[in-house]
């Protein structure tokens, strides 16, 4: 189905050389717009304290890159950004993430501020996995589908299932997956996903304001064109301003908010990434 040739790996399994870490902070809702501390406080949400004096932890475990928060279970999330940014490219690589786990993987994203197109890989209650979000570009949200938890009888998670509408902490909407070009169905989802074990994630970007698509285990997810999306407060020019035609690809661990707190990242959780493998196109 792919074409593996002219993959270099950005991972050397055993150092994070072309890596470095940056904490999770914020900048404005959207470009020129209110800053989000400003927008949260308006709706009486506290946030983070000194976020910047916290990267997270990474580290490299049996050949693989693994984030956990700063402190482990302190609440404070990060990044780990590439050093090289990247214009049209295919990226491969496996990730395995704890429940719950709330991490994604960020394309285009600026060196120094959090702006970017962000991959979800949302491994919690009412997440999302391989749709899309917007850092500081208005937060559109652009999902094919939400999960949630699997439960045996005690009460433990044995696996995934499609999230239930009428209970759902963020269900997935008609406008969420109408600004999609190509969106999977959950079933199609789960019968791909391979519960606490190694998952390939493929993303491709194309284009200055990219169409972006994603695969799963060889399944594709969803697809976006971010020059024709619709959503309240996107601006795609001003984006393209933003942004640039280039970026850097990073990993995110979450920070556990005030909305979602635990429920975003589990007390000691961790998302590991591995066969980290990038074709530049064009």
């Amino acid at each position: 189905m792919f074409d593996d040739d002219g993959f270099v790996p950005l991972f050397d399994g055993s150092t994070l050389r072309g890596w470095h870490a940056a904490p999770r902070v914020y900048g404005s809702l959207y470009p020129g717009g209110p800053h989000v501390h400003d927008v949260l406080a308006e709706r009486g949400v506290t946030p983070p304290h000194e976020p910047e004096k916290h990267p997270a932890v990474w580290t490299i475990e049996d050949g693989a890159i693994v984030g956990r928060q700063d402190e482990p279970g302190s609440g404070y999330g990060g990044y780990l950004v590439s050093d090289r940014a990247f214009g049209d490219f295919e990226l491969s690589l496996e990730a395995k993430p704890d429940w719950p786990a709330d991490t994604g993987i960020m394309i285009r994203r600026r060196p120094d501020t959090w702006e970017g197109f962000q991959v979800l890989l949302d491994h919690r209650e009412s997440g999302g996995i391989g749709g899309f979000f917007g850092n500081g570009l208005a937060g559109f949200s652009a999902v094919p589908f939400a999960i949630r938890s699997r439960r045996d009888a005690n009460g433990d998670v044995i696996g995934l299932q499609a999230d239930d509408p009428a209970t759902s902490t963020e269900p997935v909407t008609p406008a969420k997956i109408g600004r999609l070009g190509h969106a999977a169905d959950v079933e199609d989802f789960l019968s791909v996903w391979r519960w606490n074990d190694w998952n390939e994630l493929r993303i491709r970007a194309v284009g200055a304001l990219p169409v972006i698509t994603t695969w799963v285990n060889g399944l594709k997810i969803a697809e976006l064109n971010t020059a024709t999306l619709e959503s309240p407060g996107y601006d795609p020019e001003a984006v393209l301003a933003t942004l640039g035609s280039r970026g850097h690809i990073a990993f995110e661990v979450h920070d556990n908010d005030a909305v979602f707190g635990e429920a975003r990242w589990g007390h000691g959780a961790a998302c590991r990434w591995r066969n980290i493998r990038i074709k530049e196109l064009g």
